[in-house]
């Protein structure tokens, strides 16, 4: 059974709204209540006192349980806009726009959620997909890699190791700083 509340003509922008309505989309109504009372969000408390609302309304006139609900959807949507000025310099007039938005939340029961497939279909949900183990790949060592460039048939797989002349050119620059050091 599906219980729904509305908050109309709240006089805050629907941009800062959507913020704190993002992070409880589709949480337990139990949690949802407990992130909204220490989210450090100004429009935290209308959309607390709505998620409150909306309980009380399901057990109230529906007979269910505040631990079975669950936020089903919420939505902001905007308002009227109330137009309004401000003098700015040379006699000229900035606009400010007073935004307003209204929010709707639908709560549902768990078990009223979970619909039972027909006989012989299994549904899979994405957590099932993301947990399910991948196929192991082979793990080639970089020695065994042919690389190929234009013009060329085969040439030689890379050894892993720098070469003679880095090796070099690195001791005698390690050289040099160990004779300054030495010199002082």
């Amino acid at each position: 059974m599906e219980v729904s509340a509305k908050l109309r003509f709240l006089r805050m922008s629907p941009r800062k709204v959507r913020l704190v309505v993002d992070v409880v989309r589709d949480m337990d109504a139990t949690k949802a209540e407990h992130q909204l009372q220490f989210m450090n969000k100004h429009a935290a408390r209308p959309v607390l006192k709505l998620l409150q609302s909306a309980i009380a309304n399901a057990e109230n006139n529906n007979k269910l349980k505040k631990e079975n609900l669950f936020i089903k959807k919420i939505t902001v949507d905007q308002g009227p806009t109330l137009k309004r000025w401000r003098p700015r310099a040379f006699g000229r007039a900035g606009s400010i726009l007073k935004r307003s938005s209204h929010i709707t939340i639908i709560l549902c029961e768990k078990a009223v959620a979970e619909k039972p497939m027909a006989k012989g279909k299994k549904e899979i949900s994405k957590k099932e997909i993301k947990s399910a183990p991948k196929e192991k790949q082979p793990v080639v060592p970089i020695g065994d890699i042919k690389h190929e460039a234009k013009g060329k048939e085969e040439s030689k797989p890379h050894s892993g190791e720098p070469k003679q002349e880095t090796r070099k050119g690195f001791q005698g620059i390690k050289d040099k700083f160990t004779r300054r050091l030495g010199e002082r």
